[in-house]
């Protein structure tokens, strides 16, 4: 009885705490694959918000956003590996539990029976103790009972054995999987992350605060009467505009107008900086008007 009260405990533990790992592993990768989603928005966000800003900041956020994208397409490869090498392995191991109950049952029938023919030889030992050729048939009967209670203990025996077995190597597999695809997903973020941290490192914030009080003073009328120091974009801007299309530049000039004598000045046109639909500053520097990107007249 101790011995199938120990395998009942082992089977009994194994399908509660295995259930509990199931439920709590099922969660972990559906919060996360909630926190792709969420990421996923922000990207989204960050892709509006820099279409909004100056070009300076633009290609810094679409830089950004671009990173947090990558870290994503890797956290939706952890969903994928956490439910095929995790959940779904123990949602599996029910089954196994459920075979190595059933062993265990029928060990207690043939245990039972054994018990019976016991207590049957017993009573007629008892009440016909004169009448041999029935209690010989019941000690051969409690004989065979005897036999098949051993060999069904013995194949018991390697039943629970071999589950505690492939028990503990399943657990250990489970969670080495767990902690290899945990690894995985933080060392490939990690890297994506440092290169993220350093396009926001890089950002040139004087010269998209240069540029957005240029844009003040051009809504308010206040037109700056000395050259900017530097009015090449930054190779952050380049690298972004380049992807949108090709850099043109195009110098016009106009005829002398006697009536008007400022007619006459140089105007840098931007419709092929693939910033179409974008306006335009113009700064009054020596020699002409410049167009700065992202500001309106």
């Amino acid at each position: 009885d101790s011995q199938v009260r120990g395998m009942d405990n082992t089977v009994a533990n194994t399908e509660k705490y295995f259930g509990q790992f199931c439920s709590l592993l099922a969660a972990y990768t559906r919060k996360t694959a909630r926190l792709r989603d969420k990421a996923d928005q922000l990207v989204k966000q960050l892709i509006d918000f820099a279409n909004s800003e100056n070009p300076e900041l633009r290609a810094t956020m679409r830089g950004f956003a671009e990173d947090l994208a990558k870290v994503q397409d890797y956290r939706q490869a952890q969903v994928e590996r956490l439910e095929t090498k995790v959940v779904n392995p123990l949602k599996l191991y029910g089954a196994q539990i459920k075979q190595t109950r059933a062993e265990i049952k029928k060990f207690k029938r043939v245990q039972n029976r054994e018990i019976k023919q016991l207590e049957k030889l017993e009573k007629l030992r008892q009440k016909s103790p004169w009448d041999r050729q029935m209690i010989s048939q019941a000690e051969t009967r409690v004989q065979r009972a005897a036999m098949d209670s051993s060999r069904t203990t013995l194949q018991l025996e390697e039943t629970v054995d071999a589950f505690q077995r492939q028990k503990l190597k399943d657990l250990q597999t489970f969670f080495s999987n767990f902690v290899t695809i945990e690894m995985v997903f933080h060392a490939k973020a990690l890297e994506v992350y440092s290169s993220a941290f350093q396009t926001l490192e890089k950002y040139d914030l004087e010269r998209d605060l240069q540029d957005f009080r240029a844009k003040m003073q051009g809504v308010y009328g206040h037109y700056n009467t000395q050259p900017l120091a530097n009015t090449n974009p930054s190779p952050s801007v380049l690298q972004s505009l380049a992807s949108q299309g090709t850099l043109q530049v195009q110098l016009c000039r106009a005829n002398e107008d006697p009536e008007h004598p400022h007619a006459n000045h140089g105007r840098f046109s931007l419709h092929d900086w693939g910033l179409r639909g974008q306006s335009a500053h113009c700064v009054c520097g020596q020699g002409g008007y410049l167009m700065l990107p992202g500001h309106s007249l």
